[in-house]
């Protein structure tokens, strides 16, 4: 579905000719900045990438299944395109596929139409004024669709690949980490024997409730990977007491960090975590905002954060958050949200523009089987080359798009 800022301001003043106002809300230079070009158009489309292996998130609604993503497409008065790609996960988050097509689409393209697509800040503000912050950033996972569009389209105005907008050296490459979640430990050979015949030296694994499970699956995976990197994931999956044990028991185990052993709202478990110091401890969920970032660091909850563009509102926040652990000697690591091909681009290419030094956990191409891009990502050894090109530096081909979202929309089970 689309919406053109004509459409929307033409329905605006013929549903409420009265409304006291209104005139001067429409011609207010907010509503319609100088610009050399304004955001004309917007689509969205939402769509579910077929998967392959394991996940214990991706089930939907109805026995739906597939990683859910959402097509923004955003065209400027001059026909400049840019794609951006919100990635929500109802199991990981509190936005779904549908929530985040409806938040895009009825709240965040309306306050975006007619602005000046370059000002990406600006477009943010005005996002904030259709949902709001609440305690952090509103709908942060649809709002990174608009973010990464609003990226892309002004690279591509300004013939910059993204590194150069920021500032940072362009191209680069990062290495990989390879994903192992499993349900018992006799399955661990086969997915880590999957990984290395793919190229990976590096692994992170899903962990949390049960601390004596989850040490028995770190020490096989050490077993196997003696000089990999290591990276236990709770995803929150713990309670303070039990997190307060598993620790030392992953740390003996071989673990090198602890990724969201807690829900983000156990500030004093936190911090509790953090003084007794037997793995670093990253945040990841609860950490939306750079505010967020500076406010549980300054509460000592936290040695890091597992960075996320898809989780935080998108790439603005997301590198405040990487310079603001820079600045201050706080570990990041690159994680991602199971990013298909937009969503992932951004991330890879924010990443290396930062040059970053640990394995990224960007496991799309362990477990997607579909693309949309013209010339689709391919990790060559465990690694991934950074885009190059203007914005995101892909090209999206529409009719794999389009040919996703039909597949979707027929594959939707009955009753859903």
């Amino acid at each position: 579905m689309a919406m053109h800022r004509r459409d929307f301001l033409g329905a605006l003043a013929l549903a409420a000719p009265g409304v006291p106002g209104l005139n001067a809300l429409l011609a207010s230079p907010a509503r319609a900045a100088p610009a050399a070009t304004t955001i004309d158009r917007v689509e969205v489309f939402a769509a579910r990438y077929p998967m392959t292996g394991y996940f214990k998130f991706f089930t939907g609604p109805h026995g739906s299944e597939g990683r859910a993503a959402v097509f923004v497409k955003v065209t400027a008065a001059d026909g400049t395109v840019g794609w951006g790609q919100p990635v929500p996960i109802a199991r990981w988050s509190d936005e779904t596929l549908e929530t985040a097509e409806i938040a895009i689409r009825e709240y965040f393209v309306p306050a975006i139409l007619g602005l000046d697509p370059t000002d990406i800040a600006g477009a943010h503000h005005a996002m904030d004024g259709a949902i709001a912050p609440g305690f952090s950033t509103g709908m942060p996972i649809a709002r990174a669709g608009i973010d990464l569009a609003l990226h892309d389209l002004t690279g591509r105005l300004r013939g910059q690949p993204l590194a150069s907008m920021l500032g940072l050296p362009v191209g680069g490459r990062l290495e990989l980490s390879w994903t192992v979640n499993v349900r018992t430990i006799e399955e661990v050979e086969q997915v880590v024997a999957d990984g290395r015949d793919r190229g990976y030296k590096h692994f992170n694994i899903k962990v949390g409730p049960d601390p004596a499970f989850d040490a028995a699956l770190a020490r096989e995976v050490r077993r196997l990977a003696p000089a990999g990197f290591l990276w236990a994931d709770a995803n929150g999956g713990y309670d303070p007491a039990t997190a307060l044990r598993a620790a030392p028991m992953l740390a003996d185990a071989g673990v090198d960090v602890l990724e969201a052993p807690l829900r983000p709202n156990r500030i004093s478990g936190y911090q509790a975590l953090k003084r007794q110091a037997a793995l670093p401890i990253l945040m990841d969920e609860g950490v939306l905002s750079p505010t967020d970032l500076e406010e549980f660091d300054r509460l000592g909850m936290l040695d890091g954060v597992a960075m996320k563009p898809a989780r935080c509102a998108g790439l603005q926040s997301c590198d405040a958050q990487i310079r603001y652990c820079k600045d201050h000697g706080r570990m990041w690591l690159g994680s991602g949200l199971t990013d298909p091909d937009i969503s992932f681009a951004a991330t890879v290419a924010l990443y290396a523009a930062h040059a970053l030094n640990k394995p990224a956990a960007l496991n799309g191409p362990q477990f997607l089987t579909a693309d949309v891009l013209t010339e689709p990502f391919e990790p060559k050894d465990g690694w991934i080359t950074a885009p190059t090109g203007p914005g995101l530096g892909v090209e999206v081909d529409e009719a794999k798009v389009r040919e996703l979202v039909e597949r979707t929309r027929t594959a939707r089970p009955a009753g859903g």
